[in-house]
């Protein structure tokens, strides 16, 4: 199954809206564009495996690009919409990306990128000139290339422990651009989607991220229709499941806290009839959180666990999470193994660093260091997450390894406290850290964003931290209670779910550094 197929044989099918403002694509218009697309690529002289990036914000050409990439078989770099000029600049030259395709969204930091990248060539959605994408791609023809071929995604870690590192995939063994690919039948067999043609999937989050850029390119196999939000707001997200009749979505639990969120009237206003399958990924779930949405959207939650990696995956049902809480379910794609500081594999029930044992493993670009750091010397590969499996072999996230704070000789890890945490009613995000302490190494400090930040005004914040304590103290550890509750208005944390715990640890690392 492929776009190529459904452009033949459903050309008028919508293959992308816009959640916002309608705009869409059909599955035959997906075909032309993305044919000029590869034609482009080749007009300047990219061949096979010549990496390109793209720094968009959810817009529609997106796909354009996407599909063109794997019509050339070249190597499409997404970068994360939140960077600065520096980092931009620093993926462009790691990746030895030969163009770089964007728009006036980022005019901001573009000057910056274009002073340290000079030698990479632009082309800019509603641009001017040489530099302008739409009438560089109406330049080329509407016919397939003469040598089409599957191209590649080389998606950058989020960089929440220093430098981003490119993940670079092991070419197809079948160059062919309609040959089967895994998640295809990871997504039939294991979430139930539906192969003809019948889905409307709605995806929230930033294209440039793995899981939308990955499922939102397997729905348009399927011959799906996806249903992109410009930006995730939570009343917006169900008003588009009830205009656009969704039937299937993609989700991080911070967007699970937002929805709990809303008012209740806001919440039920809705029809969600059409809603049959909600994933959900990219961090660890409160256990409080997902029993509030499978008791809202019914047993549809479908949860998964992998990485931009693509080592192995674990997937479970709600019928099956509501009788192992917490899980994130049993392998589906590659092989479990939870191994000790000695890489000893450990009976069930105990924690350790998680590992996937597959066939096929990519390594970290330029950076033999870090695929090695990876590796066990059985040959598995690590996403660096500590975790354990049950007697049933069902696995369950404890926090990541880089996360983990030893404060007096104690492993506390971070994501207990926060799942804690973001269950309080008054709490919509928390990030928990280690922070310099002179006396035990590290000392816990909860940052918290309020759900009113007017209420923790002056004194409002001292009462709200002891409420918080309070609300703590009965389910946490003395050890594990936080020495310094910090109250912001908003948290370093990416729109895919992810939080930047390092700008907070660099912040508190500096703070300590200046006090010393």
């Amino acid at each position: 199954m492929h776009p190529i197929e459904h452009a033949r044989t459903r050309p008028n099918h919508p293959a992308v809206i816009m959640a916002g403002s309608g705009a869409s694509m059909t599955f035959g218009e997906m075909e032309a564009g993305s044919n000029r697309f590869a034609h482009l690529l080749r007009a300047r002289g990219f061949k096979p495996d010549d990496a390109f990036a793209v720094l968009l914000e959810n817009r529609i050409e997106y796909f354009t690009l996407i599909w063109g990439s794997q019509r050339a078989g070249t190597m499409l770099v997404p970068i994360s919409t939140r960077l600065t000029a520096p980092e931009i600049a620093y993926i462009l030259k790691d990746s030895e990306a030969k163009l770089l395709i964007t728009s006036h969204y980022f005019d901001e930091v573009l000057p910056g990128v274009r002073a340290e990248c000079p030698e990479i060539p632009i082309l800019m959605m509603d641009g001017n000139g040489e530099e302008d994408f739409a009438a560089a791609l109406a330049a080329q023809p509407v016919d397939p290339i003469a040598d089409q071929s599957a191209g590649l995604v080389m998606l950058y870690s989020s960089g929440t422990t220093g430098r981003p590192k490119g993940i670079r995939p092991k070419p197809p063994e079948d160059p062919d651009p309609a040959a089967p690919v895994a998640l295809v039948a990871l997504a039939q067999m294991g979430a139930g989607m539906p192969g003809d043609g019948s889905m409307v999937y709605l995806s929230p989050a930033p294209l440039y991220h793995a899981a939308p850029i990955g499922w939102c390119s397997t729905v348009h196999r399927l011959g799906g229709t996806v249903v992109m939000m410009e930006k995730f707001d939570p009343e917006a997200a169900l008003a588009a499941i009830e205009k656009y009749r969704v039937t299937d979505s993609q989700w991080v639990p911070t967007h699970f806290v937002r929805f709990l969120r809303l008012p209740e009237e806001i919440r039920n206003k809705h029809d969600l009839s059409s809603h049959k399958r909600a994933i959900h990924a990219a961090a660890p779930c409160p256990i409080p959180v997902k029993q509030a949405m499978i008791e809202w959207w019914g047993p549809i939650i479908i949860e998964y666990y992998a990485g931009s990696e693509g080592i192995g995956m674990t997937m479970v049902h709600s019928p099956d999470w509501l009788t192992h809480k917490g899980t994130v379910g049993r392998a589906i794609y590659g092989k479990l193994h939870i191994c000790g500081p000695e890489g000893e594999e450990l009976p069930a029930e105990q924690d350790g660093l998680i590992y996937f044992e597959n066939d096929i493993l990519p390594s970290y670009h330029k950076d033999p260091g870090k695929t090695a750091e990876a590796m066990h010397h059985e040959g598995w590969m690590t996403l660096g997450d500590i975790g354990h499996v049950d007697a049933e072999g069902f696995l369950y996230l404890t926090d990541r390894k880089s996360h983990m704070i030893i404060s007096g000789g104690v492993n506390i890890y971070p994501q207990e406290i926060e799942n804690l945490l973001v269950t309080h009613a008054k709490v919509m995000d928390a990030a928990v850290i280690g922070a310099p302490d002179p006396d035990l190494g590290e000392k816990v400090v909860a940052v918290v964003q309020p759900v009113d930040m007017a209420a923790v005004a002056g004194d409002g914040g001292a009462a709200f931290e002891q409420e918080l304590r309070d609300f703590l103290a009965p389910q946490l550890a003395r050890i594990k209670m936080p020495r310094l509750f910090d109250f912001r208005a908003e948290l370093p944390r990416e729109a895919n779910g992810k939080l930047y715990k390092r700008e907070l640890r660099d912040e508190y690392a500096a703070k300590a550094k200046e006090q010393a």
